[in-house]
């Protein structure tokens, strides 16, 4: 096979997970869409160039607009967020907390946070062991599905961690960001909350602000909740913003301009419609609870009301959670799973999770969500019905076709060359 002929093979794997995606229902909690105008600025000349330095200090010429464009990038993220310092330079939700962590940490320090099995995520264990730093484990209520409030305040009290990572990658419901701020300023510990997956529902003040609530930090992934470019950021208190830019620089040489653009794209369109969407966001996925839920599947926390996330957690009864993700995948039903806190181990992991802000980002609604909760219940109470669901599902997606929540009418969801 000739090398243009390889080349020309790239183009048509893309094309057939265009085509795939396109007709799939994609609930995967830690992905969206982008619109038509993000996408262009992906692609711009910005993507080709290196700003190495701060704002107005760059180590290359050739900055000017560049400059121009952080500048308002910042600007836009400040008053979306109400935030005094933003940082950009994290190419993702991980990187930010590395950042964070290099931060407020040195090696042979103790810092705090959720472990996997209760939700953390894995740059919290990684990131520590990477930097030299000792992680213990937040205390975790498994029946309420948030953080332990006593036992955290003792563990903080014993350990005199140096920094408090709150947030997590399985959060339903608002943490106790207040009570945890309270007693860990007493032992001198910072407080970043990780809000990857609800920078959105943040930005809509439609889950918590942690900002407001205690937190000195706050990191976050700008494409799961928030529908912009693959990334990361870091929004601070302005006396802790000359720390994280100089550990910021040191890690990151190059943060991928063109991303920056579509970010700034992506702020002025929350600053539109982020209210909008992340409160169809959260009914969504309590009205998709209340399907699954109705429909006989073990959906978690029913006596809390199942979620006030974008996110819907489910027990697997029968079979695994990796055998449930695969034949939901074969209906074209895209989703994750998940360890919850009772599972032996990660690997046997018995939860299936799910995220709604694609599909409310399609348009869809209540009345989508119960169709999708009871497509969903087929699958796993009935695996060989699979070949029958995927054709509703085809009919369904089919119907929702357009990216809503951005400034064009009727941009196509999928379409690409």
């Amino acid at each position: 096979m000739s090398e243009k002929s390889l080349a020309e093979e790239v183009f048509e794997i893309v094309r057939e997970h265009h085509a795939f995606r396109s007709c799939s229902l994609n609930l995967i909690a830690s992905e969206n869409i982008t619109s038509r105008e993000v996408r262009r600025l992906l692609t711009c000349d910005m993507g080709h160039r290196y700003a190495v330095g701060f704002l107005y200090e760059r180590m290359y010429r050739g900055c000017e607009y560049i400059d121009k464009l952080e500048e308002l990038t910042h600007f836009l993220a400040r008053k979306l967020f109400r935030v005094e310092h933003v940082n950009t330079l994290p190419v993702s939700g991980t990187v930010a907390n590395i950042v964070a962590i290099g931060a407020f940490t040195r090696p042979g320090d103790t810092m705090m946070g959720l472990s996997v099995m209760d939700g953390g995520h894995s740059s919290f264990r990684e990131v520590s062991r990477y930097h030299g730093v000792s992680m213990v484990p937040i205390p975790f209520n498994a029946e309420e599905y948030n953080i332990d409030v006593d036992q955290t305040r003792k563990m903080i009290a014993k350990v005199m961690p140096k920094m408090v990572m709150l947030g997590a990658s399985e959060l339903l419901f608002p943490q106790p960001v207040k009570e945890i701020s309270e007693t860990a300023s007493n032992v001198g510990a910072t407080v970043v909350y990780d809000a990857a997956h609800v920078l959105g529902l943040v930005a809509g003040g439609c889950f918590q602000d942690p900002l407001r609530e205690g937190a000195e930090v706050v990191t976050g992934s700008t494409h799961k909740t928030f529908f912009g470019p693959q990334g990361g950021i870091i929004l601070c208190k302005r006396q802790h913003g000359e720390n994280i830019d100089r550990v910021a620089l040191s890690m990151i040489n190059n943060h991928h301009i063109n991303r920056v653009a579509a970010l700034a794209y992506t702020l002025a369109e929350f600053l539109a419609f982020g209210q909008e969407y992340s409160r169809m966001v959260v009914s969504n996925a309590q009205a998709l609870a209340e399907s699954l839920y109705n429909n006989g599947i073990n959906v978690i926390c029913a006596d809390k009301g199942f979620t006030r996330s974008h996110q819907v957690i489910f027990r697997v009864e029968e079979g695994t959670a990796l055998e449930v993700s695969k034949s939901l995948e074969k209906a074209n039903i895209i989703t994750s799973m998940t360890p919850l806190p009772t599972d032996k181990s990660e690997a046997m992991a018995s939860g299936i999770r799910l995220g709604v802000q694609e599909v409310t980002r399609l348009g869809m609604g209540r009345d989508e969500m119960s169709l999708i909760g009871s497509l969903i219940a087929r699958v796993v109470k009935s695996p060989d019905s699979t070949s029958d669901v995927k054709e509703e599902v085809k009919d369904l997606v089919g119907r929702f076709r357009s990216i809503h929540y951005t400034f064009s009418d009727n941009e196509p969801a999928y379409e690409w060359d």
